[in-house]
């Protein structure tokens, strides 16, 4: 995390140096890097303004469906069954209800920590036993900035966090704070390149 922290910076870096080195073009470089509106492809909009909305837009439909939670009277066996079928790390966990009530996450660790480290049986322990509480669960709304998103779960030490509006609307992991990352400052690097060779206009 911290080494994408100092790539962000040191595009930044780059920026101010072009702006330094061809001053009387500052409103070219500014109205390429610095202007952003709502129509901007997400590489576009910049890093600081770049939203976990706009993270989940990228994973398109399925970004949210009855395989991202399970139940708090469903087995372990069957969430991670579930987690592994669907190849991610982490479950949100419903109240059992018709409402979709959050009573928290399971994650791989639980599993790993509750289950195998202590010799229990998965498929008579129910995931209510072993999840993360939602007392303790760090969540994030949609309009959350990728740079908020990235802090929390480096300061939390986690890999996944459930995207929350008042109900689960997805959920975004370190995979996606990397993709969005690295095609940013991919995105910047191209730009900074065609200004340097003078293909900005």
């Amino acid at each position: 995390m911290e080494g994408l922290v100092r790539g962000i910076r040191s595009c930044q870096e780059t920026l101010r140096v072009a702006i330094l080195k061809h001053p009387r073009d500052r409103r070219n470089i500014f109205s390429r890097f610095g202007r952003v509106t709502s129509s901007l492809p997400v590489r576009e909009k910049g890093l600081e303004n770049l939203t976990v909305a706009d993270a989940l837009m990228t994973k398109g439909e399925d970004k949210i469906g009855s395989w991202l939670w399970c139940r708090t009277t469903d087995s372990v066996y069957d969430a991670v069954e579930n987690m592994a079928k669907n190849n991610i790390g982490s479950l949100v966990v419903l109240k059992p209800g018709e409402q979709e009530l959050i009573a928290g996450i399971i994650t791989e660790r639980d599993y790993m920590k509750k289950i195998i480290a202590q010799g229990r049986s998965s498929k008579y322990t129910r995931v209510g036993e072993i999840m993360t509480d939602e007392n303790k669960l760090v969540s994030v709304t949609s309009d959350t900035s990728m740079l908020q998103a990235m802090q929390l779960m480096t300061d939390h030490h986690i890999r996944h966090v459930p995207v929350i509006d008042g109900k689960i609307v997805g959920m975004v992991s370190i995979v996606d704070v990397v993709r969005a990352v690295v095609e940013q400052q991919g995105g910047e690097l191209k730009r900074l390149n065609e200004f340097i060779k003078g293909e900005y206009y």
